[in-house]
């Protein structure tokens, strides 16, 4: 304390007092969150004893990471430290969120091997908005089921509605998985691809439902493959053969063949499993089966 009798404090005793630099309180000083009380004959700073206790909070707040407007309005009384903490873990969800996806782009952008004109647009893409993700999902199903029956509205709206909401925490597999959902989506092949799919949906709603596209066709399908697949039966063997004929009986091979194609491939399985990841939703675990019923009506196209 001063030698004048005040108990004031000066700006080295208050370090002291506090271990702070004499530095960092002359600063938080000179910024009006600590004023002095007086100053001595020589100009000096002084402070009174509640400086010690009214440092502490500032420190606290600071290390924290409120800002320093923050922290003069709870000094001030303008706002609770209650009302203050609670902006602040809105604002580092906001940032958290931020660095979530920061993290995705860098791990998508080193597995691929990226260029800079790629890590561009996947950093785009991952920081876009809701409104701007459905957007973009809006286009992609209205480009596939333009024109087609209107049955399909139900199928419509679940395309649009599952991919396109990220959860307010998302992982980076999720932020991953939407990056690269949105590059498929996009793509002109992949939706020539999506809509031969509905096209061929919308048909069988016309006429009677032929093999490839029934509800007992996919269980049967399940049912006969799943077991050849645990035997080691190759597609292109000739075991597959009896299987497939079980399977099919007399139906016209090459149209279910074009029909599986377009609905069961390797970009639509892919669309599928992002799908999943970001609904976090396992994925159909009867992808493979599929997969070896066209490879087993490709071996034996043309015979």
């Amino acid at each position: 304390m001063t030698e004048d009798g005040t108990g004031l404090l000066t700006i080295g005793e208050l370090a002291r007092a506090t271990g702070l630099t004499v530095r960092t309180i002359r600063y938080w000083s000179d910024e009006g969150v600590l004023t002095p009380v007086a100053r001595s004959a020589g100009g000096y700073r002084l402070y009174d004893a509640a400086a010690v206790a009214r440092l502490e909070l500032i420190r606290t707040l600071r290390e924290l990471g409120l800002g320093l407007d923050d922290v003069r309005e709870v000094l001030a009384g303008e706002r609770t430290v209650a009302e203050v903490a609670a902006t602040h873990v809105a604002a580092l969800d906001a940032q958290i969120r931020s660095l979530k996806v920061t993290r995705a782009v860098l791990s998508t952008v080193a597995r691929r091997g990226s260029t800079a004109e790629e890590t561009a647009l996947m950093n785009k893409l991952a920081r876009l908005s809701a409104a701007e993700r459905q957007r973009i999902m809006e286009e992609f199903v209205d480009e596939t089921f333009h024109g087609l029956d209107t049955a399909d509205s139900d199928i419509r709206s679940r395309m649009r509605d599952t991919a396109v909401h990220l959860p307010d925490d998302p992982t980076p597999e999720q932020v991953d998985a939407w990056v690269e959902l949105a590059e498929l989506i996009q793509d002109p092949a992949f939706r020539a691809q999506m809509r031969r799919a509905a096209e061929f949906n919308a048909a069988d709603r016309r006429h009677d439902t032929p093999p490839g596209a029934s509800m007992w066709f996919v269980k049967r399908l399940v049912e006969l493959v799943g077991p050849a697949r645990e035997r080691g039966i190759a597609p292109e063997a000739p075991e597959a053969g009896t299987v497939l004929g079980e399977l099919l009986g007399d139906a016209d091979h090459a149209a279910v063949l074009e029909r599986m194609k377009a609905s069961h491939n390797v970009r639509l399985a892919r669309y599928r499993e992002l799908i999943g990841i970001l609904k976090g939703t396992p994925v159909s675990a009867h992808e493979e089966d599929f997969a070896w019923v066209v490879a087993a009506l490709e071996a034996r196209a043309g015979r």
